[in-house]
């Protein structure tokens, strides 16, 4: 599957704490050459498309459901239509790229298979562009997106002209992707499926590890023994960069042995680099940045919970591990202001605070909830969760009911269908999920359609309170249909 023809790219060079584009290697050809996405409409594909537009690339596509993203797309000249149909594939088109979901039987696949033309899973066209590059690939159960973003938006600031696909919306750089004049590409590196075998990256982070997607993992030993074989594909000259307090990564990092040259990076003195005289104001957080013991400054963030320092730790990490100053870094990292969707502010109303975030894992629901308390420090604090797979709530139940200690009241919506099985779908509901919170002592409240949780919302919310939307479904709907119903009874 490898992409042979190439054209010349820019590389940069430190100088004086900024960098400059200096030089020329080879990179993928894409200018003139013609794309077809199905499933276009994904935060990780419709990024793959922007970034192919950005390089010339001639993109058409289609997807099930119009959205702001495939508007977007057709504004930036992508010719995406909706619904599947096979006459949307173009007649001279030769690679197509398909989302996860896209079944064999997909019309439009179907037709590209019988023309003979190359079909790449979303992955593995990300690997065959980000192979080209020195790339950064950003792993782990929780906290990639931000810090895939993060790290990005860093680089950028200084001067090192990135090329980046993220799996959210990094708000400050105008969308999930984007194309650079550097050598550098930074990317989200996804478990799921193991898609993120397919990337060869020169630096590869491992933020965390825990159970998760055992719909298509057996177990939590062989969800490790994955990112291990992750970590093996890091390139011979590059290097590892691991969460040096998780357990789980520890058993990947003593696996690699003396194979990978391995950087970590935690709270402890321990880690390679590591953070100190940590302290807290309305839930933002300051601290200063060691490695090896020797101070390299301090810095702050911009993002609010603890959880967060880990996440600005493993930007630090990665980009020294790049080649990349540290103190250049620690010199902006308080300047980003955070990712789409995660511990959004939506407005206020009233004195009612509206928030909305992507979390859909115990872990990422109580450190979420943790540092909204923290940062607002609500009267009664109001968590609308959707959950995400009737296959990962049945494998973690009894976790997830214990993940909301810290509201006032959870309200449980119809749970997200997504590549669930009809088995999955009858050991468990969100009726089931909402007694176990329950039975935890969290008041919960099943209330199925989205409509009639902002009727209760309406009904319960009053000054003082904050409401959080949260899960990786399409929950967010609550929140905008909430923030009107505010605006209008104002």
């Amino acid at each position: 599957m490898s992409y042979p023809e190439i054209e010349t790219r820019t590389v940069t060079i430190k100088a004086a704490h900024r960098y400059e584009v200096v030089e020329v290697m080879n990179r993928p050809k894409l200018a003139g050459r013609k794309f077809h996405f199905i499933g276009a409409g994904g935060v990780g594909m419709s990024g793959l498309a922007q970034f192919l537009i950005e390089h010339k690339a001639i993109v058409s596509g289609s997807d099930q459901t119009a959205s702001s993203v495939t508007s977007r797309l057709s504004q930036m000249g992508a010719d995406i239509h909706i619904g599947h149909n096979g006459d949307n594939l173009p007649p001279d088109v030769d690679t197509v790229v398909i989302s996860a979901a896209i079944r064999e039987s997909n019309p439009e696949l179907e037709l590209a298979r019988r023309r003979g033309c190359r079909v790449f899973k979303y992955a593995q066209f990300l690997g065959e562009l980000f192979n080209h590059f020195e790339g950064i690939a950003i792993s782990g159960t929780h906290g990639k997106s931000t810090t895939s973003g993060w790290l990005a938006f860093c680089l950028k600031q200084i001067g090192i002209d990135t090329n980046f696909v993220v799996g959210a919306e990094v708000l400050q750089l105008g969308g999930s992707s984007g194309s650079g004049r550097s050598e550098f590409f930074v990317a989200e590196a996804c478990e799921y499926d193991r898609s993120f075998l397919n990337l060869r990256p020169k630096v590869a982070c491992i933020l965390n590890i825990e159970r998760d997607h055992l719909d298509c993992y057996r177990d939590e030993e062989e969800i490790v023994d994955t990112f291990y074989q992750f970590a093996l594909g890091t390139r011979p000259d590059g290097l590892v960069v691991a969460g040096g307090e998780d357990p789980n990564t520890a058993k990947v990092i003593e696996r690699l042995g003396g194979e990978r040259t391995v950087l970590t990076f935690g709270l402890s003195p321990g880690c390679d680099f590591h953070a100190g005289n940590i302290c807290e104001t309305d839930g933002f957080y300051q601290f200063d940045v060691f490695r090896g013991g020797q101070y390299l400054g301090s810095t702050g963030m911009s993002l609010p919970g603890r959880h967060n320092v880990l996440n600005a730790l493993a930007v630090v990490a990665a980009a020294a591990g790049a080649g990349v100053e540290p103190q250049s870094v620690l010199e902006v990292l308080e300047d980003f202001k955070g990712m789409n969707r995660r511990l959004m502010l939506k407005g206020r109303f009233d004195g009612i605070t509206v928030l909305d975030d992507y979390a859909h894992h115990p872990t990422e629901i109580k450190a979420s909830l943790k540092a909204i308390r923290e940062r607002y420090r609500p009267r009664r604090l109001w968590c609308v969760y959707q959950a995400h797979q009737y296959s990962r709530t049945s494998s973690l139940l009894d976790e997830f009911a214990d993940s909301f200690t810290q509201v006032d009241t959870a309200i449980i919506p119809e749970i997200y269908f997504a590549r669930d099985s009809e088995a999955s779908r009858n050991e468990v509901n969100a009726e089931i999920l909402a007694r176990r919170i329950r039975g935890r002592g969290t008041d919960a409240q099943y209330i199925g359609g989205f409509d009639a949780v902002c009727d209760y919302l309406e009904k319960n919310v009053h000054s003082g309170d904050l409401v959080v939307t949260m899960g990786a479904g399409d929950i967010w709907k609550v929140a905008d249909e909430y923030i009107q119903r505010l605006g209008r009874n104002r």
